[in-house]
């Protein structure tokens, strides 16, 4: 079975909005507070950061359970590592998430300035330079036959797609709108040449979008 690229839980305002602009190390998505957009996952019983018992149940808490199922390796864009721009300054960043990041493979994250992998806990992260499909090539053959995610940011995303490497995509579409900042879309409907759309609404008022290719 082929191994797919996959963009999973990714959160968008209702007018396609996934991240605001300005990023700094203090706002990581920018003028844009996370919370409008990730309150549905942060909600749910299997939120990975969740420090305290409960949360909900039923379709929200499926898609951040799944999150992690069947994946081998995760390609992200330097701008989700890290708020730096240009030659790296600082090595001494490691990323957002502290010691034990939660995505527990090989990371791969796109860059005009490689610099060494580090290893925190179960998570590598290299620093590549290339086209979207040679990195791609490269997180394949990392993930030992299991599927590759693509976890953002949201110019990265748009690079995979139009380059025609998104197999799945499900996005979040939260009853929001932002007015500014780094849009996935004007509109689903502009991916429906390509892929067949599911819309699933959910009671915490956010709208799955499942896309799968024609």
């Amino acid at each position: 079975m082929d191994q797919l690229l996959r963009v999973m839980n990714f959160c968008v305002s209702s007018d396609g909005i996934g991240a605001g602009e300005h990023q700094t190390l203090e706002r990581p998505f920018g003028h844009v507070h996370p919370e409008r957009l990730f309150a549905w996952a942060g909600a749910t019983a299997s939120w990975p950061m969740r420090t305290d018992p409960g949360g909900s149940r039923g379709l929200d808490d499926y898609f951040t359970r799944d999150f992690a199922r069947g994946i081998g390796a995760e390609i992200m864009g330097r701008n989700k590592f890290g708020p730096q721009r240009g030659p790296w300054r600082d090595h001494q960043w490691r990323g957002w998430w502290g010691d034990e990041p939660p995505f527990r493979t090989s990371v791969f994250v796109m860059t005009h300035h490689p610099r060494p992998s580090i290893t925190l806990s179960d998570t590598t992260f290299h620093f590549v330079e290339g086209s979207p499909a040679a990195v791609l090539d490269r997180a394949r053959e990392a993930a030992g036959g299991k599927d590759v995610r693509l976890g953002g940011g949201v110019t990265t995303v748009r690079q995979f797609l139009d380059a025609d490497l998104v197999d799945t995509m499900h996005v979040a579409v939260s009853p929001v709108e932002l007015g500014s900042g780094l849009r996935l879309w004007k509109s689903p409907d502009e991916l429906l040449d390509r892929f067949h759309l599911e819309v699933v609404p959910s009671p915490s008022g956010v709208t799955h979008h499942l896309f799968w290719r024609r």
